[in-house]
């Protein structure tokens, strides 16, 4: 171990860790052995990292909480699976983040520059993309697939298996219990898309002509009037140039049939909010 890492007397580092230049362990911490830490990681205290788990540089980890577990998962036959966490990421407070089962894709993934807010939790085999802001006590069930620059409201849980799609936006105290459209907003119990994620397309940098195109292939794909496989193909030819309204299209057709979130019904139509939103 480097001279440039720093650990408090309290807490335990167990022969075979690999700990990065810069580090600094808190009090009354444990890494385990088999363990991997980047550059300038600091872990405040009170934090258990055990199995197979990587963290890139210069995350934060804030007391109690527990990575690289093993997956709650009756499947799980002990394994030797991975956690693996991106450079740049906080995580806060009591924060549980399970490793992958033997069973499955045998590995965890959490990106870069992620935000995983207090009492979080992400399960095993989730895969979770980079820019995602997760708030407190938002919850991810097993091979869940969250896409780049995502926001999860507070305790909002998503259903296992679930994909959400790059930059949408899952409203606080929300279930989501099926698919969610890249751009997508979705809000309730059970949660339904409630438009666009308009101020996040704004923020990423999306101009208004683009904003206005992917709202128009949005309302194209949820007619109502036509089975949603006719409004796909419809969508493909007629947004074929708008290469954000095809994230919304490849998306819902690249996994066969699923179940997806979708708009509200009221009167049969796509309500007008919507449009609009």
């Amino acid at each position: 171990m480097s001279d440039s890492v720093t650990v408090h007397p309290s807490s335990i580092v167990e022969p075979g860790a690999k700990i990065g230049e810069g580090s600094f362990i808190g009090p009354f911490c444990h890494v385990g052995p088999s363990v991997v830490l980047g550059s300038n990681v600091r872990l405040s205290s009170h934090v258990s990292i055990t199995g197979r788990t990587e963290l890139g540089d210069n995350c934060r980890v804030f007391p109690h909480a527990a990575l690289g577990e093993e997956p709650q998962n009756l499947s799980h036959k002990g394994g030797a699976t991975q956690l693996k966490i991106g450079s740049d990421t906080t995580i806060r407070e009591s924060v549980t983040i399970h490793a992958g089962s033997d069973s499955s894709r045998g590995v965890t993934v959490v990106g870069n520059n992620c935000f995983i807010m207090a009492y979080c939790h992400i399960a095993h085999d989730c895969i979770v993309g980079n820019n995602v802001i997760m708030a407190n006590g938002a919850t991810l069930a097993g091979h869940c697939e969250i896409g780049d620059n995502v926001t999860i409201g507070g305790l909002t849980a998503v259903l296992q298996f679930v994909r959400v799609g790059n930059n949408a936006f899952l409203a606080g105290m929300s279930g989501i219990s099926g698919d969610v459209i890249p751009f997508g907003m979705a809000q309730g119990n059970l949660a339904s898309l409630r438009g666009l994620n308009v101020v996040g397309m704004r923020r990423s940098g999306m101009s208004k002509d683009d904003i206005r195109t992917v709202r128009e292939a949005y309302i194209a794909i949820f007619e109502r009037s036509r089975p949603m496989a006719e409004n796909l193909k419809l969508a493909r030819e007629k947004f074929a140039r708008s290469p954000l309204s095809m994230r919304i299209v490849d998306f819902m057709s690249e996994r066969g049939k699923r179940y997806f979130v979708t708009p509200p019904v009221k009167g049969g139509e796509l309500n007008a909010n919507e449009q609009e939103t």
